[in-house]
């Protein structure tokens, strides 16, 4: 029987977990603690991750990474020690020593996990973090929902109650609600929401935007220009988070962050938790719109919930079960431990899929799809001919898996093919919604417009995988796109090194070699790196071809960075 862990992969911070004689339990790191910074950082030539990035990122920003997974399918590359990388190879380091402290401790090879994402993490998130378990050389047997990892961990003890539960995740960099109901050892998903840019993170950034105006108006001095001043913000900014969690005020002291003509500079702030409060109830108040929607999507009321679990790192804050008991009517309750829940709910789901659970404490999970899944079509608006509307198949909050079938008709006298586009979201023109894939699809027969049919199918999976299959209804000729996490296509690798060669070139040169010029004579920056970037999707859209206008648009807003 092969072991499979449980992996939290936090904006913030990691855990992992295994069960163990019956029960979750969080594998300690190198260093004996239970939580791992999601920090990764180069050393001397090699990657380096956890605490050991962590205590290095103070005198080391340029060389240090943070706040990965709020990148993760976006296509955008994270600048680290002068190189580029994407958001999953970093995030595969972080797993890498996830990995390895697993095996240290279990004494044994770890091959196998389940990895947690955000319950509102779309099809190209879920992709990335497969994709980053696959470089790490894990096989991923399952991607969990935070909530609903959250609501395993509880009910794993309480398999034998009745109740309804309502899942209010905080995490470092993320924030989701997920409705559910248990009864009989299953724990079936009613209904997420959430908001995937919001969370820890940004209570944090209102501290540091609060000592940044604290010292342009007491010294005259601006920090946001120093790379090196707003780490040690940073820093401050969530060491007083934590602590005004437990108490009632916290003294921030940075000596020597700045100078002021030829005198140093010492931000002293003092931060009530009344201040903290004031600074970020309105951050608390967006949650409340995900609360509504999820509720409104399971069919239930704020009377209708038995149960209210606070679970991420988040939550710790006061205000926040202050503000979820004004809302629902309900004391939250916080029967898990919120920074560990997620991780530990993983470990049952590996245990599950392993065998390894006692059948006693057996629960079934059923879950849902957090966005609405559908296919571009023509139809009639307002008697006018439309081709973007988006025909909706498995709508937002189905129970999965799933399988949905519908019927369609040619729209063309002798149309001999189709091309079926697949999109995520609900906006009424498709091209509005996030495009998960297309195929083409004939030949059709000769046929007057309306006369052949076809059938498109809808498959999702547990891992929230979609598979499309199309079938001509006269002939049986079938089509299909797999929209599989586990199956990815190495990304494109762009050589910008021929740059110069490219048709595009010429057009381009002269900004591209002021760039080059202005960049040489410059010290490392947050300024200096905004530019490198843009300059190398200039570099991007040159060698690619990509339209005039999109790299007219680059060089814009390159010559605008360079002007200021």
């Amino acid at each position: 029987m092969k072991r499979v862990i449980g992996i939290d992969l936090g904006t913030s911070t990691s855990e992992a977990a295994v069960m163990l004689d019956g029960v979750p339990f969080i594998i300690p790191n190198e260093r004996q603690n239970a939580i791992t910074p999601s920090v990764i950082g180069r050393k001397e030539g090699r990657f380096i991750a956890g605490e050991e990035a962590d205590e290095r990122k103070l005198l080391y920003p340029q060389d240090t990474s943070v706040e990965v997974k709020r990148l993760m399918g976006s296509g955008e590359r994270i600048r680290l020690s002068n190189k580029f990388y994407t958001p999953e190879e970093l995030s595969a380091k972080l797993l890498v020593h996830i990995k390895a402290y697993a095996e240290t401790y279990l004494k044994e090879p770890v091959d196998s996990a389940v990895i947690t994402v955000p319950a509102y993490f779309n099809n190209e998130q879920r992709k990335a973090t497969i994709e980053a378990g696959r470089q790490a050389g894990l096989s991923v047997e399952r991607i969990i929902n935070e909530p609903t990892a959250a609501a395993l961990c509880y009910g794993i003890e309480h398999i034998a109650e009745e109740s309804r539960i309502l899942v209010y995740d905080f995490g470092g960099g993320t924030f989701d609600v997920t409705v559910l109901e248990m009864f009989d050892g299953v724990l079936e998903v009613k209904a997420s929401s959430g908001n995937n840019e919001l969370g820890g993170k940004e209570f944090d950034q209102r501290l540091i935007d609060y000592l940044l105006y604290e010292a342009r108006e007491k010294y005259q001095v601006d920090l946001s220009k120093d790379i090196y001043a707003m780490v040690k913000l940073r820093e401050a900014a969530i060491k007083c988070k934590i602590a005004l969690s437990s108490q009632k005020e916290y003294k921030i002291t940075l000596p020597m962050i700045a100078v002021s003509g030829e005198t140093p500079v010492t931000l002293e702030e003092t931060i009530t938790a009344g201040m903290f409060e004031e600074m970020t109830a309105d951050l608390v108040e967006l949650t409340r719109k995900p609360i509504e929607t999820a509720l409104s999507d399971s069919g239930y009321t704020e009377s209708d919930i038995d149960l209210i679990l606070l679970t991420g790192g988040t939550t710790r804050i006061p205000y926040i079960g202050r503000y979820v008991e004004e809302l629902l009517g309900r004391k939250p309750e916080k029967l898990i431990d919120p920074d560990l829940a997620v991780a530990m709910g993983a470990a049952v789901q590996a245990a599950a899929l392993s065998g390894e659970l006692d059948p006693q404490k057996d629960i079934m999970i059923t879950d849902v799809a957090p966005y609405a899944l559908g296919i571009r079509i023509m139809t009639d608006m307002y008697g006018i001919p439309f081709d973007n509307y988006m025909d909706i198949l498995i709508p937002r909050n189905t129970t999965i898996p799933v399988t949905k079938t519908k019927r369609y008709s040619t729209a063309a006298d002798n149309q001999r093919e189709a091309i079926v586009e697949v999109y995520q979201g609900e906006k009424e023109f498709a091209t509005e919604n996030v495009s998960l894939g297309e195929f083409c699809i004939g030949e059709f027969p000769r046929a007057r417009a309306g006369k052949e049919k076809i059938d498109v199918e809808f498959s999702y999976d547990l891992n929230g995988i979609l598979v499309v299959t199309a079938v001509v209804v006269s002939t049986g000729e079938k089509a299909h796109v797999s929209i599989d996490m586990k199956e990815l296509d190495e990304p494109e690798d762009i050589d910008i090194s021929e740059w110069s060669r490219a048709p595009l070139a010429r057009k381009f040169r002269a900004t591209v070699r002021k760039t080059e010029k202005w960049l040489a004579e410059q010290e490392y920056t947050p300024d200096s790196i905004e530019v490198e970037e843009i300059l190398i999707a200039l570099k991007e859209a040159i060698v690619l071809g990509r339209d005039m206008d999109e790299a007219e648009d680059i060089e814009a807003e390159l010559l605008e960075l360079l002007d200021r």
